[in-house]
C-alpha cells in the first residue's frame, strides 16, 4: 500500500465515551492522498479498548462502497503518559505528515486538517495549533501559561512562541524524534532540537464532549520536570547562581555581626535571627540537593533502560 498523505495519531486514556465520535468524523474526510488513524490506548482501565476494537470491526460498513480508512489500534501494557503514547503512535504512522490530537473532541479534526494544509503549503516541519480561547479549567490554563514561560527560558525557541500538544509534523521530523528512547520524553523539546522550521496558526478549542479530564496536577508537574531537566541545564545554573548569591549574603551578614560586636551595638540574644538564617540556608540546600538528585535519578533510570513504553498488541483493520 502506498503511504497516505496524513496520519492522525490519537493517544487514548479513559476515552470510551468520546473516541467514537472523533474517529467517525475523521473517517468522513476526503484527504488528497488518503489518510489513516492511529489509536494508542495508554493503559486505560475503562472500556476504551473494547470501543476501539469495535470501531475497527465496523470501519468498512461505516465507509460504504469505497475503501475504508485504515485504523491501527496500539495497546500499551500500562499507562506511560501522553507524550510516550504520542511517540508510540509516530513510530507506527506511515503518513507524509502526522497530526496528533486529543481523544475528547476538544481538538476538532477539521482544525487538524487545517494544520496539515498549512504545513503542506508553507513547507514547515512543525505547525502548532494556537488556541485563542481554551476550554480548560482555570488551574490548567494557568499551568499551560507557566509551562510556556518556563520553556521560553529553558528551550531554544522564539520567546513567546506558543507550544501546544495539537501539532502537525512532517514524517522527516517524526523519524528523528522517535529515535529518543529515554523514559521521560518531552516532545516539544525534541522537536526544537531537530528543526527550527516551525510555525503556528490559530485554531478553535471546543468544550469536552463527555466525561472529565484525566490530566492531573501531578501529570502537569511531571511535564514541567521533563521540559526543564531533560532538555536544559538552566536549573543547575540557577542553583549555582543562588549558591553564590546566598554565600555573598552570608558574608555580608557575617561582616555586619562583626561590626555590631566591635561597636557593642548587637542585641544581647541572637537566637531568633540565628534560627531564621539556619532554616533559610538549610531549606535552600535541600531544594538544590533535590534538584541535583532529580538529574542523577533520571540519568540512573536512562542508564538502566527504563522503557519509554511497552506495546502489548497492534490491531489493524
Amino acid at each position: 500500500m502506498a503511504s497516505p498523505a496524513l496520519s492522525f495519531v490519537i493517544p487514548l486514556y479513559h476515552s470510551a465515551e468520546t473516541i467514537g465520535a472523533v474517529v467517525r468524523e475523521i473517517e468522513s474526510f476526503t484527504i488528497p492522498g488518503g489518510h489513516e488513524i492511529i489509536l494508542v490506548n495508554d493503559g486505560s482501565a475503562d472500556m476504551t479498548s473494547e470501543v476501539c476494537r469495535e470501531l475497527i470491526r465496523s470501519a468498512a460498513d461505516r465507509r460504504g462502497p469505497g475503501p475504508s480508512v485504515p485504523i491501527i489500534l496500539i495497546e500499551h501494557a500500562r499507562n506511560y503518559g501522553e507524550h510516550n503514547a504520542v511517540l508510540t503512535g509516530w513510530r507506527h504512522a506511515s503518513g507524509a505528515h502526522i497530526v496528533n490530537l486529543d481523544d475528547d473532541g476538544q481538538n476538532p479534526p477539521t482544525e487538524a486538517v487545517r494544520l496539515w494544509e498549512h504545513a503542506v503549503a508553507t513547507g514547515l516541519d512543525v505547525v502548532f495549533g494556537h488556541y485563542e480561547t481554551k476550554q480548560h479549567a482555570a488551574w490548567r490554563n494557568f499551568g499551560s501559561w507557566l509551562t510556556l514561560r518556563m520553556t521560553d527560558w529553558a528551550l531554544d525557541k522564539p520567546p513567546g512562541f506558543y507550544l501546544s500538544s495539537f501539532r502537525c509534523v512532517s514524517a522527516f521530523v517524526a523519524r528523528q524524534v522517535v529515535g529518543y528512547a529515554g523514559p521521560y520524553p518531552y516532545i516539544d523539546g525534541l522537536l526544537l532540537q531537530v528543526t527550527q522550521r516551525i510555525g503556528s496558526i490559530h485554531v478553535r478549542h471546543e468544550a469536552r464532549q463527555a466525561g472529565q479530564s484525566t490530566y492531573t496536577l501531578r501529570r502537569l508537574i511531571r511535564l514541567w520536570l521533563s521540559a526543564w531537566v531533560n532538555f536544559s541545564v538552566l536549573p543547575l545554573r540557577v542553583a549555582t547562581v543562588m549558591g553564590f548569591a546566598l554565600g555573598f549574603v552570608g558574608l555580608l551578614a557575617l561582616g555586619s555581626v562583626a561590626w555590631l560586636w566591635w561597636h557593642d551595638l548587637g542585641p544581647e540574644s541572637g537566637w531568633g535571627w540565628l534560627m531564621a538564617a539556619l532554616l533559610i540556608f538549610s531549606g535552600t540546600q535541600l531544594v538544590l540537593l533535590g534538584l541535583i538528585g532529580e538529574y542523577v535519578g533520571r540519568m540512573f533510570l536512562a542508564v538502566n533502560q527504563r522503557p519509554q513504553s511497552v506495546v502489548r498488541d497492534v490491531i489493524r483493520n
